[in-house]
């Protein structure tokens, strides 16, 4: 806060209508930072909310559309975040790159704390799900950390932010949390304030909005390409894609490149990642089937180009499909 305000860094914050509306006023008088609440609006039915993709009400501040509003304002601030309603989730908003995708977040901050944190053990890891974008693991790498991978849920950061061995825990959901300066646990749950915070942090530390900071990150690791899709699967094909093994792979090329590892289990903690998870040299995907919808989830990324982002798809809902009996587009 104090690098904050000595930068006289301008933040922009959107509570969306949440818990933070009461909140961010009294916290930008304690520490005198240069912080406006652009949206103080408090109403139980949300309608001053823009509709998500779907035409929803939904206060998820890793929706671009959700975010409209915010992204309008994005030169009146050097940074500006939203959180949702009850502010453990995060959305950063630069001058540079509009509203940041989550996974391009949670490499930028890694990228700054594993530096910045003197205070942290040696040996603290990255903590990433197998869902989130391979860019951390290139980030990390570069670092000399190690990166804890774990199935999708924040529950599984909960021991290692307990007891200092995860510096950083983020889900591609944008959900985070990470350590206090001294390596102490500051929150073993989900935190959008810190995470949105940070954000002004790294622009008075590094002259640099995090924006242009995960530019830099693509011209040291290239650029990957990520997006999710979902297929249509009944609740038997759902069922059957919880029980897939490598072996239900038989497939030894992905998107032309050869298959390198086959996983059910997250190599991070061995725990089983309810879906299958496929990774190449240059692409990954995983699939994991929807608790609440007919449907099952195609997580896909490509550090070439969206032709071959969307190979990896094609090919992914067929290898799937074909073995859990689900329609192949």
């Amino acid at each position: 806060m104090e690098l904050i305000r000595d930068a006289r860094i301008k933040i922009g914050v959107d509570p969306l209508g949440g818990a933070g509306v009461h909140y961010w006023g009294p916290i930008a008088d304690r520490y005198g930072v240069d912080l406006t609440v652009v949206n103080k609006t408090v109403d139980k039915t949300f309608q001053f909310m823009t509709p998500d993709w779907d035409g929803k009400i939904r206060m998820d501040p890793s929706s671009k559309y959700v975010m409209q509003g915010l992204v309008a304002l994005k030169d009146k601030f050097d940074v500006a975040f939203a959180c949702d309603t009850d502010h453990d989730r995060h959305g950063v908003v630069t001058r540079s790159s509009g509203l940041l995708p989550s996974n391009d977040y949670l490499s930028v901050c890694i990228h700054y704390l594993f530096r910045e944190r003197s205070g942290w053990r040696h040996d603290a890891a990255a903590g990433k799900t197998v869902v989130s974008s391979a860019m951390i693991d290139r980030v990390v790498g570069k670092l000399g950390r190690r990166v804890y991978e774990v199935p999708v849920g924040f529950k599984w950061f909960v021991d290692g932010l307990f007891d200092g061995s995860l510096g950083f825990g983020g889900e591609e959901s944008a959900g985070s949390s990470f350590l206090a300066r001294d390596g102490s646990a500051w929150s073993t749950d989900k935190d959008g304030m810190i995470a949105g915070l940070l954000a002004g942090e790294i622009m008075a530390r590094m002259g640099k909005d995090p924006g242009e900071v995960y530019q830099d990150l693509c011209r040291e690791n290239g650029r990957p390409h990520y997006a999710r899709t979902d297929a249509p699967a009944s609740a038997e094909q759902r069922a059957a894609l919880g029980k897939m093994n490598p072996g239900d792979i038989p497939a030894s090329e992905l998107a032309g490149q050869k298959i390198e590892a086959i996983l059910t289990n997250a190599p991070g903690n061995g725990r089983a990642i309810g879906g299958i998870k496929v990774i190449a040299k240059d692409g990954w995907f995983a699939a994991r089937p929807s608790g609440t919808e007919d449907i099952y989830k195609i997580y896909a990324e490509s550090f070439r180009d969206e032709d071959h982002l969307k190979q990896i798809q094609k090919e992914a809902q067929r290898m799937v499909g074909e073995r859990i009996g689900a329609a192949v587009a």
